[in-house]
């Protein structure tokens, strides 16, 4: 008999809260704050902080860091608004950094 497998998962790294599905990737080549970074279109079991202007290395962004609902660990940032018209389609994605999540049902 086949056994049944859930969706493929990222946990926070810090308590296995599931914070997105493999499915919600949109790239693997960002760079965060510590090291590489996925771009997801959702998030899910995440708070999102405050809004502020970062100049990052593609440009200047409104983010806001979000983090693990369950344990506040800082896994990445929701970008709220690109200023440069070829970075408009990062406007409500989030970048959660490799370093702070990990697999689950691969």
């Amino acid at each position: 008999m086949a056994e049944l497998i859930g969706p493929r998962l990222y946990s926070c790294c810090n308590c296995r809260n599931h914070v997105a599905l493999h499915d919600d990737v949109i790239s693997k080549a960002f760079q965060g704050r510590h090291g590489r970074a996925f771009l997801f279109s959702h998030a899910m079991n995440v708070g999102v902080g405050a809004k502020e202007d970062r100049q990052l290395m593609t440009g200047l962004h409104t983010v806001a860091d979000v983090h693990c609902s369950d344990c506040r660990e800082v896994l990445g940032w929701k970008y709220e608004r690109a200023y440069e018209e070829t970075q408009k389609y990062k406007e409500g994605k989030f970048i959660l950094e490799k370093s702070k999540i990990v697999k689950e049902n691969w």
